[in-house]
């Protein structure tokens, strides 16, 4: 819902997308929190997730409505917003625990964020000419408004060496089982997904950038019109 919200509006719509801001942002996750009161499931580390997740969606309409009004945009906001990104894995790792009566490993949660993060700018990669039609958050459109098109994919690159040698270093931190364990399953997810790679996780694939969006909305509404 909150990616609808970001997509260019027309004047005629401007008072229905507000109206559905409005609503969207009283209490998005009430009914969720009741649920996990209920079963005692809810902690403090958990609500501070689900705020987390309502930082994100408004970080993400802060930036998405930057980019369409050509506003400044500072990368420490983007770095925050890619990693608040993956709220919804916190909360639902931090449920396991709580089923298993069980407290959370700093560890494994330290290990899984660096993890998602890769997998949320592999996501952005894989959907970035959908997120330049659609004007959702996406982190190479948002380098390319930072740093320029012809830097932004050395800069991205770089970002993702860094962290890619984070996760290296935690990843032999695990336990020895759980560490196979989970390049095991990554691997399959890989060949689950189709990405034919000599490299068991898959390699990156920066696509081509595009320098001027609404030429590139303009040109693909054209075409299927």
């Amino acid at each position: 819902m909150n990616e609808n919200l970001l997509q260019t509006p027309k004047r005629k719509d401007e008072k229905a997308t507000q109206d559905l801001v409005s609503c969207f942002s009283t209490d998005p996750f009430g009914p969720l929190v009741t649920i996990f009161e209920q079963r005692g499931l809810l902690t403090e580390r958990i609500t501070e997730e689900l705020r987390h997740g309502e930082e994100y969606w408004a970080l993400e309409r802060k930036l998405c409505h930057a980019l369409i009004n050509e506003d400044e945009i500072l990368i420490d906001d983007v770095m925050k917003a890619i990693h608040l990104k993956s709220f919804d894995y916190r909360v639902l790792n931090l449920l396991l625990y709580q089923l298993q009566g069980a407290k959370a490993d700093e560890l494994h949660m330290e290990f899984l964020s660096i993890s998602e993060f890769l997998v949320e700018v592999s996501d952005d990669l894989y959907d970035y000419e959908d997120d330049v039609l659609e004007n959702n958050f996406n982190v190479l459109r948002m380098f390319i408004r930072i740093y320029g098109a012809s830097t932004a994919p050395a800069m991205l690159a770089k970002c993702i060496t860094e962290a890619e040698s984070k996760y290296k270093s935690l990843l032999e931190l695990l336990d020895p089982k759980l560490s196979l364990s989970y390049q095991k399953r990554c691997a399959e997810a890989t060949e689950e997904g189709g990405k034919a790679s000599e490299h068991p996780l898959g390699t990156w694939c920066i696509p081509s950038v595009i320098p001027n969006e609404e030429l590139y909305r303009s040109n693909m509404i054209s075409d299927t019109s």
